[in-house]
């Protein structure tokens, strides 16, 4: 059973998505505020969490840098009232790996959780990517520029494994979303380019020449300059 801990301060919510979470056949665990959520990862080691981002003490943005900070991988789903892009780009940098304006319709959440959860699958049968000195193990989840290794959060991997999965072919913003985040996001693609930076910054971190290349009023190509 898929494990996923909740952390917000309204009861009410809280209750709610327990009730919603249950009945889809996850094992719930609740925190009402950060240092709860904090001890909670490290007591139960859920595969999923959603994070409210206006919690008391610590808010769900402090939580995610430092569960990122400890370099724990689970995927991040961030909770809030705040819907502006500067807030959603704020929330993605944070680590967290999708965000959800409140209020929003249950069903939503738990496709979310489902498309996050793909995410980490490990498919025992796919063999190593490599492209030039570029090298991603998808069973492993190692991932090396030449003999550097880099950590990646879960929607960071998926978005390199899709782009090594078909180098030098222009992939549309279009079919990003759709095979990373696996739904439609209503037309805002900043998230695409958030995560785009993030991969271009560890990819190259080593002064390695740029990979990732932007198609303009296309998409990105996996290929060298």
């Amino acid at each position: 059973m898929v494990k996923v801990l909740i952390a917000d301060d309204d009861d009410k919510l809280l209750r709610m998505l327990r009730r919603t979470l249950t009945y889809e056949c996850f094992e719930v665990v609740t925190a009402s505020d950060g240092q709860q959520a904090l001890d909670a990862v490290a007591t139960h080691h859920p595969d999923v969490i959603v994070l409210d981002w206006l919690m008391p003490g610590l808010d769900g943005v402090q939580v995610t840098e430092r569960l990122r900070a400890q370099r724990d991988p689970t995927p991040i789903l961030m909770l809030t009232a705040r819907d502006a892009i500067e807030d959603r780009v704020e929330g993605l940098e944070s680590g967290a790996d999708d965000y959800l304006v409140k209020p929003f319709a249950p069903v939503e959440l738990v496709a979310r959780l489902h498309a996050l959860l793909r995410r980490v699958q490990v498919d025992d049968q796919e063999q190593p990517l490599r492209y030039l000195d570029l090298s991603l193990d998808p069973t492993t989840r190692e991932t090396r520029r030449n003999t550097r290794a880099f950590d990646l959060t879960p929607t960071e991997f998926e978005l390199l494994r899709y782009l090594m999965r078909h180098p030098r072919q222009v992939l549309t913003r279009e079919a990003i979303l759709q095979e990373v985040w696996g739904y439609d996001f209503g037309g805002d693609d900043n998230v695409i380019e958030v995560y785009i930076g993030y991969l271009r910054k560890k990819t190259e971190a080593g002064g390695e020449a740029r990979l990732i290349q932007t198609v303009r009023g296309v998409g990105y190509v996996l290929r060298e300059v």
